[in-house]
């Protein structure tokens, strides 16, 4: 690997990352590079039946996507090489009707979505972005994404000088202490959300032609974009990485791909609110896609059987400054390699069939190799892994890339560990196992 080649794999990532606020963001941004390296978009709604061999995507809810490539193979001898993912991040929703005028400033109520670390969200430089649905002057109803982009809303944090015990104890209320500031209000007359909506859409896109907002899916974020950090530029910093740092690997990983293999990504929502519905990881999509691409249920679980998931979401990373909180034997470093994650209670799908297989495969492209295991007296996260594996009785692992700060509103990750993570997922969707 070249300095160049780490180099520009980054920039891409920052990038994707940026483009990224919010799931709906993230489905659209793989779309279209999807797009662009000639996959065909189907339509769940559509017949699939005689479904030619060659490269496809479909998306549910726009939120979460499968992008898949069909050899002139027998699935149900070959199997998929699958590779799960999640487009979701802890953050703030924005409420169904969320104005608030206090003190004469308008705020908004939100709610926290996922199992955010909230002190960090404070003090931060927010913008809002999301999917709107409303209908247009022919009174059709549509839906499309916004982004405000620019800085439009904070959120403060209470001076010292009125809380001096504020570094040992301060707790955040997440009903009295969150909403946001946008603006000043008049006192007369409470500010519509769903008026600047309106409003956004038509800046962003004039010929939507819409006339009133009826609901909508919008969260905050920061608007600090992804950048190489540290000295040497070891690290990388942002928003989202857990996990469309993994999004963003399977996708390079699958277009690197020589399509000689049946090969799958999934990239699903709602992960950190625990992955059931329609479009989560406990939800019908992935199964309801494989079902189709066979002829038969005999033939589907023949198939099942032949593939392999690598469940592939963040890993934590030996903090210098708590070491303490991890197993001293399993604390994996910062550049050193992807992490295997394995948990005894069945938090993570990994078992030393599919572990062994991980390594070789890492082996095989010279990449090193971690272990993660919680310790002993803490209780242990899961991912998508068991829940798949648990749900269509596919072979699964879990493994991850090191990180610090996991649901902060910015987390930081090793420079070079994606491009190694990348390299072994390449040569998986091009493995015959």
């Amino acid at each position: 690997m070249t300095d160049t080649t780490l180099k520009t794999f980054n920039q891409r990532l920052c990038t994707f990352l940026d483009a990224s606020p919010t799931p709906f963001h993230a489905v659209k941004s793989m779309k279209a590079r999807l797009d662009t390296e000639g996959y065909i978009g189907l339509d769940e709604g559509s017949s699939w039946t005689g479904l030619a061999s060659g490269r496809y995507y479909v998306t549910r809810n726009d939120s979460s996507l499968i992008a898949f490539v069909l050899p002139d193979v027998d699935l149900a001898d070959v199997g998929f090489k699958l590779m799960g993912a999640h487009t979701d991040s802890p953050c703030l929703h924005v409420k169904p009707q969320p104005e608030k005028l206090t003190q004469g400033l308008c705020q908004l109520g939100v709610e926290v979505y996922g199992g955010a670390l909230l002190n960090p969200w404070f003090d931060r430089d927010l913008s809002m972005a999301g999917r709107v649905s409303y209908v247009d002057t022919n009174h059709v109803l549509k839906h499309d994404l916004v982004n405000f982009e620019k800085a439009i809303a904070m959120i403060p944090s209470l001076a010292i000088h009125l809380d001096r015990e504020a570094n040992k104890n301060r707790t955040v209320n997440s009903q009295q202490h969150l909403p946001p500031i946008l603006m000043h209000g008049d006192d007369d007359k409470v500010f519509n959300f769903r008026t600047l909506l309106k409003q956004q859409l038509l800046s962003e896109s004039p010929e939507c032609g819409v006339a009133d907002v009826l609901d909508y899916e919008i969260s905050l974020y920061d608007t600090q974009g992804a950048a190489i950090t540290g000295l040497n530029s070891d690290f990388i910093s942002s928003a989202r990485l857990d996990n469309l740092l993994s999004c963003f690997v399977g996708l390079e990983a699958l277009l690197a791909s020589d399509d000689q293999q049946p090969s799958l990504l999934i990239c699903s929502d709602h992960e950190e609110v625990g992955s059931l519905s329609t479009s989560g990881a406990q939800g019908p999509f992935l199964e309801s896609v494989l079902l189709r691409l066979c002829d038969g249920h005999e033939n589907y679980h023949r198939m099942i059987q032949n593939s392999l998931l690598i469940s592939v979401d963040n890993a934590h990373a030996i903090h210098p400054n708590y070491a303490d909180k991890h197993d001293a034997e399993h604390g994996p470093k910062l550049n050193a390699g992807p992490v295997i994650k394995t948990n005894a209670n069945q938090r993570y799908a990994t078992n030393s069939e599919t572990s062994a297989y991980f390594r070789q495969l890492c082996a095989r492209v010279d990449v090193p190799v971690q272990d993660f295991v919680v310790r002993s007296d803490m209780g242990c996260g899961s991912t998508i892994g068991p829940i798949t594996a648990g749900g269509i009785g596919v072979k699964t692992l879990d493994v991850g890339l090191p990180s610090y700060a996991m649901h902060s509103i910015r987390e930081h990750a090793g420079s070079r560990d994606a491009h190694m993570l990348c390299q072994v997922m390449t040569q998986f969707y091009n493995d015959s196992i």
